[in-house]
């Protein structure tokens, strides 16, 4: 048989029929209608906002000779307990963790928060409430 036979692909067609059921050798097009495309141009629109919105966060800056990651180079971070007694300066990561989950370094946690936080915390939002 040859390739360019329409007998041959009328046939390859029924095999597969045969073998993958009626819905196999449908065309596509005829289950798309217009709702469909308009939903479909809305996620092309979402997917495209995403990854524009991805690349920025991705993008770098030059500082002072240093590659920065934009994300980052917006980024406040405060390095220096707040507490009056302390002001210690520190790029522990420890620290870091401290100071995001109670507002001061590891240090002062030991001292004035260890075994309340839970007044910690009402406080600190007491003090947020009160600057706003």
């Amino acid at each position: 048989m040859n390739k360019k036979d329409p007998n041959y692909i009328a046939g390859l067609e029924k095999a597969v029929e045969k073998k993958y059921g009626s819905e196999s050798v449908v065309n596509p097009a005829k289950f798309w209608d217009d709702e469909k495309e308009t939903n479909y141009k809305e996620q092309v629109k979402k997917r495209a906002t995403l990854l524009k919105e991805r690349e920025q966060k991705l993008q770098t800056i030059e500082d002072e000779g240093f590659l920065i990651k934009k994300k980052l180079f917006n980024m406040e971070n405060s390095r220096t307990c707040p507490i009056n007694d302390c002001e210690k300066y520190s790029f522990s990561i420890r620290d870091d963790v401290y100071m995001t989950k109670f507002g001061c370094c590891y240090r002062c946690y030991i001292q004035y928060v260890e075994g309340r936080e839970d007044k910690w915390q009402e406080r600190k939002g007491e003090l947020t409430n009160d600057i706003t």
